[in-house]
């Protein structure tokens, strides 16, 4: 499904960064076998297929679409299209994937604005039938187009995600009919209780106890500053729970992160834990109670704005439940890795074909090091599993120059173990666009553990009329052909006192 989703889509965050995932689910919208593609994705698409289950009745070759982050979905731009394999006139398993779109309306290009409602984002899609008894649904489709600045790209990738679902019907045919219906089943039960079975095992291994840790979120965008995640971890035996109700309450601005990108976090971090090569399924999460507090920063209510918790706040929940668990695996769980995504948009009017582009990417920086060594450079860690953008692949199709690509060196903490460093990248425009940059740790630094020292803080600068001015973690900026914007991604934290 993804190598069908990555080589037929059209937009470079799909076909080059490969910001997408794909899965498996049984009838009841259990995950049972998953890509290794995004975290973030993967975790929370469970609630979106039961969605779609609870709110649609989908017919053999019947497809659908959604991306409310109310209903299962992460941010607007995440779009799953879901699809029933149907064996015997009865559906014994439904296939999914879920896509980045690089544009899905809004109010600023790239659909990831600095907004204060989930109105101001895009397109909001509750479960709609995109494809009916196998042809695409024109209205719903030329609705979704309608509202968005790349329609073209927009459609092209919307039929890549359909194709990579009909070959994940297909392929599950091809094993039911070889190995029979029964068979398949029982395997994928089988799985969930042997991922169920190591998971236990792993939790069993973690000394019983109460762990704690808080972090923060550096501001929303709109005013808000050190906004609150803490976590408490209770282990007992084979069990873990996992309480986050003493977060601060959500925000204006768009860090909030629904529920389902908080489990998404701790399905995670647990499976991190895990030493064995175990698949990742429903039954990674039976041995976890995750406890969350509605109307807070990691459990959303409607109509918070959303864009960014997908991105940035599913990051901080990571460093908390690191930092908490620390405690107990000290010489296991890694400092702090960057802690953000370094999200770039930006768009305008392409001046050779006339017609408006959007661009989004993210990227990576330094991982936190641990007792076994250093840590890694330039990479993209936690929830999000992407490639970069090639240089070549960005000049190509958009009105841009990269001036710069290169590893930040220094920008890694100190310690026995250094953290690794960030990345250093510059564009050039070469017409007019609208940019907004949402980014973390520009303030508060990737925590070190254990004598290490942070990470360098991340930097975000412009260059208009030929001077150069810092800005802040989260900005939105009109920008002119001929100036330059700098993203300096932080550096891991260090492990470990210096000898």
């Amino acid at each position: 499904m993804g190598v069908v989703l990555q080589r037929t889509a059209f937009s470079p965050n799909i076909k080059e960064r490969r910001d997408f995932s794909c899965a498996v689910f049984d009838e009841n919208g259990e995950l049972v076998a998953q890509a290794a593609h995004i975290p973030v994705h993967l975790g929370s698409m469970p609630l979106s297929v039961k969605s779609v289950i609870e709110n649609l009745d989908l017919k053999e070759g019947d497809m659908a679409v959604l991306n409310d982050p109310f209903m299962g979905g992460t941010h607007l731009p995440d779009v799953t299209v879901v699809a029933p394999v149907y064996v015997g006139g009865k559906v014994a398993f439904y296939v999914a994937n879920r896509a980045h779109h690089a544009d899905i309306g809004g109010f600023s290009p790239g659909s990831m604005p600095l907004s204060n409602s989930i109105f101001q984002e895009g397109l909001r899609i509750p479960p709609l039938k995109i494809v009916k008894s196998g042809e695409i649904n024109e209205e719903v489709m030329n609705f979704i187009c309608a509202n968005v600045r790349t329609p073209e790209e927009r459609r092209g990738d919307f039929a890549s995600q359909i194709m990579a679902n009909r070959t994940g019907i297909k392929r599950l045919k091809e094993i039911i009919e070889k190995y029979s219906l029964e068979e398949v089943k029982r395997y994928s039960a089988a799985l969930m209780d042997y991922s169920e079975k190591i998971m236990r095992k792993t939790i069993e291994n973690i000394p019983d106890g109460v762990y704690e840790f808080e972090d923060f979120m550096e501001d929303d965008g709109l005013g808000a500053k050190d906004v609150k995640i803490k976590v408490k971890i209770v282990i007992k035996g084979d069990k873990a729970v996992v309480d986050f109700s003493e977060s601060d309450l959500q925000v204006e601005g768009s860090i909030n992160s629904v529920r389902a990108i908080t489990l998404s976090a701790v399905l995670y971090v647990f499976r991190c834990l895990v030493k064995e090569d175990i698949p990742v399924n429903a039954g990674c999460m039976r041995p976890i109670t995750v406890i969350t507090k509605k109307g807070t920063i990691v459990d959303a209510e409607f109509p918070a704005a959303v864009s960014a918790g997908n991105v940035e706040t599913s990051q901080r929940i990571v460093d908390v439940l690191l930092g908490a668990l620390s405690k107990a695996l000290p010489d296991f769980i890694p400092a702090a890795s960057q802690g953000t995504m370094n999200n770039v948009t930006f768009g305008g009017i392409n001046p050779e074909t006339r017609k408006p582009f959007t661009y989004y990417e993210t990227i990576g920086g330094g991982m936190g090091a641990w007792a076994g060594g250093d840590g890694e450079s330039a990479v993209h860690s936690h929830m999000t599993n992407t490639l970069n953008t090639p240089v070549e692949a960005i000049e190509f199709e958009y009105p841009v120059r990269v001036l710069k690509y290169r590893i930040r060196k220094g920008s890694g903490g100190k310690g026995l173990h250094k953290g690794g460093d960030g990345i250093e990248r510059e564009f050039l425009f070469l017409t007019d666009v609208e940019v907004t940059v949402i980014s973390e740790r520009r303030r508060i630094p990737p925590y070190g553990l254990f004598g290490g020292e942070p990470g360098l803080e991340g930097e975000n600068e412009v260059v208009k009329g030929g001077k150069r001015e810092k800005r802040g973690g989260k900005f939105t900026e009109k920008l002119s052909a001929g100036d330059i914007l700098t993203i300096k991604t932080p550096g891991g934290g260090g492990w470990g006192n210096l000898k």
